[in-house]
């Protein structure tokens, strides 16, 4: 999903637990490498994901997977990024995101599954884009609040929710673990739109997160 502003060093929950003082990044992006994103029509975009197994959990390259995710994600200027928009075909998500109360969410989720809608929890029809689909963003209907279980990369069990923006951004990033982009959720005639201003827009975005990118790795090795 796309970026609101970043706050520099507050609050925040990390991992569903809150934390007094968090910096501007999360510390795993230091040690990432920035990465190509994915755009829709590549097939791992479009298709349920793998699960994580158990042997990866703990382990060096996963560790390393999160950190390249991050650090991609803050130069796309997103708030949240899932393993296939990085070309992986594993189910986990990256997330560092506000809610509706200016409350900062900062963490990953593997092997996530998102808790049945409270059929009295009111669905917020409100602008939402993709780091899959850049540039265009499109009005569609989430639920107000939301909450996803998986596990941390040790294995730990992790539990992430919230309402307003986060909350769609956990639903967002958890149907992209399960092969659905947001687009795929709007009408025939909306998504052709928005994929036509995807066309127009692209190349731009692609130079602007070249751009961010070669800024953020000199401002985390600062």
């Amino acid at each position: 999903m796309s970026e609101q502003s970043r706050p520099a060093q507050v609050a925040a929950v990390v991992q569903g637990r809150r934390v007094e003082d968090f910096p501007r990044f999360a510390p795993e992006a230091a040690r990432g490498k920035v990465r190509r994103i994915t755009v829709t029509g590549e097939d791992v975009l479009h298709r349920r994901n793998a699960d994580v197994p158990q042997e990866m959990l703990g382990g060096r390259e996963l560790e390393q997977l999160i950190a390249d995710m991050f650090v991609t994600m803050y130069a796309a200027e997103g708030v949240g990024l899932a393993a296939n928009q990085v070309g992986v075909d594993l189910r986990l998500f990256v997330y560092d995101c506000p809610d509706d109360e200016g409350v900062r969410h900062v963490g990953h989720v593997i092997n996530p599954v998102l808790d049945e809608r409270d059929l009295d929890d009111p669905v917020v029809v409100d602008s939402e884009g993709c780091l899959s689909v850049p540039g265009p963003h499109a009005e569609l209907g989430r639920a107000e609040h939301a909450t996803v279980r998986g596990v941390d990369r040790n294995g730990e069990p992790v539990v992430a929710g919230g309402s307003g923006y986060f909350a769609r951004c956990l639903q967002h990033e958890t149907d992209h673990t399960l092969g659905r982009l947001y687009v795929d959720r709007l009408s025939t005639r909306e998504r052709k739109r928005v994929l036509k201003k995807m066309n127009e827009m692209a190349n731009d975005v692609f130079a602007r997160r070249q751009e961010r990118a070669e800024e953020l790795v000199e401002e985390l090795s600062a």
